[in-house]
C-alpha cells in the first residue's frame, strides 16, 4: 500500500500556526507602549507616583466614607474651629483608592494608577492611529504625550480625568468628523466623572465648543450649515443640556458646577500653590517645544484649522500657560489636532525620502495589524500583582523627602496640644495618624481658602505677625522642614525646644510644663546639619 504525504496540507498548517503565533503572541505597538509606561512607573526604584503626599489624605477620606457610609460636608482632619465647610468633590476616587489600599496598602494604589496611566497612553495611541492611519506619527505623538503628561503623574484623582478625557474627546471627534454618533454615552460618563474629579468641567467646555463651532455656521457658511452644521449643533446642544442635568447627580448638587470656578478665581491660591503656577520656561520644558511645533505646522500647512480646532488650541494653550497642571490635557487635545496638519508635501523635491517613509509605515502597519489581543500587558500586570501579593514589590513614601522617621519618633513619643505643620507633613500625619492627631493644614488648599493659607505662609516664611497666628490657634508644637528659616530661628529661642531633627523634618515643642517630660528626655538636640549629619536624637 502506497502512502502519499500531503505536503500542501502540512504547509498550510505551518502557515496557519505562524499566523496564529503572530496574531496572539507577537506584541503590538500598543502592547509595548503599555508595558514600557507601566513597568517604568511600577518599579520600586521609581517613586514618582508617591512624590506628593496628598495620596495619603485621599486614602483616609475614602476610608472615612467606607466606614461611616457618609460623605463629609465639613473638615474631618484639622483642629481649626469652627469646623471648615468642605466640598469633597473627589469622593468616589477616594473610595476607590481606599479599597485598593485595603488590599495591599500603597503598593496596590501605585499599581492601579500605573495601569491607568499606561492605559491612557494606549488609548491616546489608538485615537491617533484612527485619526491619521500612520503608525509612525502615532508612536511619535504618543511619546510626545508621555513626555507632556509626565509632569503630573501622581497617584491622585486627576488621573481619572486624564483617561476619561481621552474617551470623551474620541466620542466628540467620532461624531464631528466620522459620522459615528455615540454621544448618548456622554451623560452616562459625566455622572461618573462628576463624582471622580473636577475635570468634568473641561468635558462640558469641550462639548459646548463643538456645539458652538457648528452653530456659528448658521451665520458664516449657510451651505455647511445645511449640509451638516444644523444636525450636529442640534445633537451637541441636546447632549450638552442633558450632561448639565446629569452633573447634578452628586452629593453637592449644583454647587459642584460652581466649585472649580471658585477655586481658580482665588488668586492667592493660584499664585502660591506649586501645581497651579505657570510653567518655568527657564528650565527644560518639553511643552515649550510642542508649542513651537504648533506654530510652525499651522503656519506651513496648506489647510487651516476650523473654528472648533482653533478654539480648542487657544483654550488648552491658555490653560497650560496659566498652570503647569493643565499641560497633560494640552497633550490630549492639541497633539491630535497638530497631526492633522502635518503635511508630507513639505518634503516635496525629496520624493525618495517620502517614498522610503511611506514604505516603512506600510510595513510596520501591516505587521502591527496582524497582532490581536492583549496577552503581554495582561501577563505583565499578573506578574506585578503576584509580586506585590507576596511582598516582593512594595511601595511607600520616600523617606528622603517625606518625614517618615519623624513620624516614627512621634509614634514612640506622643506629643500633646495643637501643632503647626508643613502642608506636605500634614498629608503624612493624616495618612499615618489621622485618629491620633489633628493638623493645622494639609493639601486641601481649596478647603482652607486664602485666609488660612495666608496665616500658614506667614508662619512658614517667618513674616511679621507670625507669632499672632501661633497664639490665635494655641499652637504649642511645630512639625516643620529642617531646612527652613523658621527652624533656624526657633533654635535660637528659649521659648521653643528642639526635640527631634533629621534631614527632612524637625519637631519643636513650646517650653511649657505640658512638654516638660519630653524636653527632659531629649535635652540637647541639635538642628540637623549643624554639626553632624546623623539624626540628632535617638528614637
Amino acid at each position: 500500500m502506497l502512502i502519499v504525504k500531503d505536503l500542501h496540507s502540512d504547509s498550510v498548517y505551518t502557515i496557519n500556526m505562524i499566523t496564529m503565533f503572530k496574531k496572539w503572541f507577537l506584541p503590538s505597538i500598543a502592547d509595548m507602549l503599555f508595558i514600557s509606561v507601566f513597568i517604568y512607573l511600577v518599579l520600586p526604584s521609581n517613586q514618582e507616583l508617591l512624590y506628593d503626599a496628598d495620596t495619603g489624605y485621599h486614602i483616609r477620606v475614602g476610608e472615612y466614607i467606607l466606614n461611616t457610609l457618609t460623605i463629609p460636608r465639613s473638615d474631618i482632619f484639622s483642629f481649626i474651629e469652627p469646623t471648615i465647610p468642605w466640598t469633597a468633590h473627589e469622593w468616589l476616587s477616594e473610595v476607590i483608592m481606599a479599597l485598593l489600599h485595603r488590599y495591599c496598602d500603597l503598593t496596590a494604589v501605585v499599581i492601579a494608577f500605573s495601569i491607568m496611566i499606561a492605559a491612557s497612553t494606549v488609548l491616546f495611541y489608538k485615537n491617533i492611529v484612527t485619526e491619521c492611519n500612520n503608525v509612525l506619527l502615532a508612536v511619535t505623538a504618543s511619546v510626545m504625550f508621555v513626555v507632556l503628561s509626565n509632569v503630573h503623574w501622581l497617584a491622585r484623582p486627576h488621573i481619572f480625568s486624564l483617561i476619561i478625557l481621552l474617551g470623551w474627546y474620541r466620542l466628540l471627534d467620532d461624531f464631528q468628523y466620522r459620522q459615528n454618533n455615540r454621544l448618548w454615552l456622554l451623560p452616562l460618563i459625566i455622572i461618573l466623572w462628576v463624582n471622580l474629579h473636577a475635570g468634568f468641567v473641561i468635558g462640558l467646555a469641550m462639548l459646548f465648543i463643538y456645539f458652538a463651532g457648528n452653530f456659528q455656521l448658521l451665520y458664516t457658511n449657510r451651505k455647511q450649515w445645511e449640509d451638516f452644521g444644523k444636525e450636529k449643533s442640534r445633537e451637541f446642544g441636546t447632549i450638552f443640556g442633558v450632561c448639565l442635568i446629569a452633573c447634578l447627580a452628586n452629593p453637592y448638587g449644583y454647587h459642584i458646577l460652581i466649585f472649580p470656578f471658585k477655586l481658580i478665581a482665588d488668586k492667592y491660591i493660584m499664585d502660591r500653590v506649586g501645581e497651579f503656577l505657570s510653567p518655568n520656561f527657564h528650565q527644560f520644558q518639553p511643552f515649550k517645544y510642542v508649542l513651537y511645533s504648533v506654530v510652525v505646522v499651522f503656519a506651513y500647512s496648506k489647510q487651516k484649522p476650523n473654528v472648533i480646532e482653533t478654539v480648542l488650541v487657544i483654550l488648552l494653550t491658555g490653560m497650560s500657560l496659566y498652570s503647569v497642571r493643565y499641560i497633560p490635557l494640552f497633550g490630549v487635545i492639541v497633539i491630535p489636532i497638530l497631526l492633522r496638519y502635518i503635511d508630507l508635501d513639505l518634503l516635496r523635491g525629496h520624493q525618495a525620502v517620502v517614498n522610503f517613509i511611506k514604505k516603512r509605515i506600510e510595513n510596520i502597519t501591516t505587521v502591527d495589524g496582524m497582532t490581536k489581543g492583549y496577552l503581554w500587558p495582561i501577563l505583565c500586570i499578573v506578574v506585578i500583582v503576584l509580586l506585590a501579593a507576596n511582598g516582593v514589590l512594595v511601595h511607600h513614601f520616600n523617606s528622603n523627602i517625606k518625614p517618615i522617621a519623624a513620624l516614627e519618633f512621634i509614634r514612640k513619643n506622643p506629643i500633646a496640644g495643637n501643632m503647626y505643620n508643613n502642608d506636605e507633613f500634614g498629608d503624612c500625619v493624616i495618612y499615618t495618624y489621622s485618629q491620633q492627631y489633628k493638623v493645622f493644614i494639609d493639601g486641601r488648599g481649596d478647603m482652607y481658602g486664602s485666609e488660612r493659607l495666608r496665616e500658614y505662609f506667614s508662619v512658614r516664611e517667618f513674616e511679621p505677625g507670625w507669632q499672632d497666628v501661633i497664639e490665635k490657634y494655641k499652637i504649642n508644637w511645630m512639625f516643620i522642614n529642617t531646612d527652613s528659616v523658621l527652624s533656624r530661628y526657633l533654635i535660637l529661642l528659649n521659648d521653643w525646644k528642639l526635640v527631634y531633627s533629621d534631614k527632612v523634618a524637625s519637631i519643636f515643642v513650646k517650653n511649657i510644663p505640658l512638654h516638660e517630660s519630653l524636653i527632659g528626655k531629649f535635652p540637647d538636640v541639635k538642628l540637623y546639619g549643624q554639626k553632624s549629619e546623623a539624626p540628632s536624637n535617638a528614637l
